[in-house]
């Protein structure tokens, strides 16, 4: 079996660019590397351009990097199409670009065939890429939703970066929902002085590449404010003949038409070309249902973890594990609004003293800005305990969280699957989560869940947990254990044989031709 991945961002990427799907990705090519019969290749696409000028697209073997897969790893350079998605924030190339579109085709025609492509996701790319993939009509589409971008240009359906969107106006909340928007002209720049920069032999963290990346990202930036800066002072235009003189009226009311027609049409291209579409969560599943994908083409799919290892060598702790009635709480991951942790510290700073004073914090998160880390210092007068961890790795997670009794997953916005939940799970850490994202499906405990946003609902779950209202034994049989690399490659290859096994023929690499 031949299979292609698609990402935006080669999963050796030197800079740790894709997160958490390019750690997903690259564990996946290691695992299939073992599979007798299966060849795996990669493709992404969308940060490489030609310095200073651009050019038309075109396809390579990826010519920079680690050695390790040189010979599956390949990229589109030039798309149309910027990567991640709000570097080109809803540009019509996002959906339709015919040179890029052409010449992911003949990506396929000359390195193929293969009897499985899977996007990772669209970002990159034109999404009529798929309706391209007709051409080999033996060839299982397969796309996995890690984010929401078919659905959302911001890709996390979070709006101005600071609440929840939950309707999108036909398309008139997207004109003005990132508060910065970048200079596509400037990102191409960019891409192309990092990729020329590494054709060189430079690799990020160099003094080299990162004084030259540094600086052409400064000067961009520079004539990009500007730019805004001269558009803004045309935000009010004068009436039109037959209004008083010198008076001024707003600008015309946002038109969202293209963010409703770029919604609609990539919907229309995943039901009409998908074979199958996996969301990494439950959740991720009924909100894609919701947008409008097929209900028959959705399946959840939880990711394999390495973290699933973990669960296999602890068991349920005691609870609470201290003696002292105080309860200690683990917030792992980032000092973002979005995952929570600003409500959490309002949460906290609000909290009735008879329970804040019972609660010991750990916080293992990249410091912020002084007055984010002002407050959460200030905390530590109304709990029992605060520690703060300025980031961690892997290999830090069992010493961390070795007396944890409550993980907190507070966030604000629908996050797919967060990894700091499979973290602390997998270690048998009971999970207190928003009501909304996949984390909850980890415990599937209703009583370890709180309304979103909601202070007064999460000041009375610590309270349940404080008084012994929850039982914890019940927790655990309701919870499901972590998905294993080898568990997910089953479940990845029913998908990829499902074409095959309906019409009783074989899957082997070469068919398609």
């Amino acid at each position: 079996m031949r299979i292609l991945y698609y990402n935006w961002v080669d999963y050796l990427d030197e800079e740790r660019r894709g997160g958490g799907v390019s750690v997903y990705q690259r564990n996946l090519m290691r695992a299939l590397a073992g599979e007798p019969g299966v060849e795996a290749s990669f493709l992404c696409s969308g940060v490489s351009y030609d310095f200073p000028r651009g050019g038309p697209p075109r396809w390579e073997p990826l010519r920079h990097g680690p050695n390790e897969d040189r010979a599956r790893r390949f990229e589109i350079i030039n798309s149309a199409a910027l990567a991640p998605a709000h570097h080109g924030y809803g540009s019509a190339a996002q959906v339709s670009d015919t040179p890029t579109e052409e010449v992911f085709a003949d990506f396929i025609a000359r390195t193929g065939p293969y009897d499985v492509i899977h996007f990772n996701t669209l970002e990159g790319l034109p999404a009529k890429v798929l309706e391209r993939c007709g051409a080999w009509p033996k060839m299982r589409v397969i796309l996995s939703l890690h984010n929401y971008y078919p659905f959302c240009p911001q890709v996390n359906l979070w709006h101005q970066e600071r609440e929840i969107c939950g309707d999108f106006d036909a398309g008139r909340k997207c004109v003005h929902c990132l508060p910065h928007v970048h200079d596509p002209r400037h990102m191409r720049l960019s891409g192309g002085l990092g990729y020329r920069l590494r054709l060189a032999g430079l690799t990020p963290g160099t003094w080299a590449f990162d004084q030259a990346y540094r600086w052409t990202m400064r000067i961009g930036g520079r004539g990009a404010r500007l730019l805004r800066k001269l558009k803004g002072q045309g935000g009010v235009r004068r009436l039109r003949r037959g209004g008083k003189p010198g008076q001024l009226r707003p600008m015309a009311p946002p038109d969202g038409a293209p963010f409703a027609a770029r919604r609609a049409e990539i919907v229309r291209l995943i039901n009409d070309t998908c074979d199958a579409v996996l969301g990494v969560s439950d959740a991720v599943c009924r909100l894609a249902q919701g947008f409008g994908v097929t209900e028959t083409l959705l399946h959840s799919s939880y990711i394999g973890t390495r973290e699933a290892a973990a669960w296999h060598d602890t068991a349920p702790r005691i609870f609470p594990m201290a003696s002292d009635g105080t309860l200690r709480l683990a917030y792992l991951g980032y000092m973002r609004r979005d995952k929570g942790f600003y409500f959490l510290l309002n949460a906290l700073e609000t909290m009735p003293p008879e329970l804040a004073s019972r609660l010991r914090l750990e916080v293992a998160a990249k410091r912020s800005d002084r007055a984010t880390m002002d407050r959460l210092s200030q905390l530590s007068g109304r709990l029992a305990g605060l520690t703060h961890a300025d980031g961690y790795s892997h290999d830090d997670l069992d010493r961390l969280l070795a007396e944890v009794d409550v993980g907190l997953i507070p966030v604000l916005w629908h996050d797919n699957l967060p990894q700091v939940a499979i973290e602390m799970h997998a270690r048998h850490i009971p999970l207190l989560c928003a009501d909304i994202g996949g984390a909850r499906e980890l415990g599937n405990c209703p009583q370890m869940t709180f309304a979103a946003g909601d202070v007064a609902a999460f000041h009375d779950r610590i309270r349940a947990l404080l008084q012994g209202e929850i039982d914890m034994e019940a927790y655990w049989r309701g919870a499901s254990a972590p998905v294993e690399m080898q568990a997910h490659l089953a479940d990845l290859m029913a998908h990829y044989r499902a074409g095959a096994e309906a019409s009783g023929a074989p899957v082997i690499a070469g068919e398609t031709r």
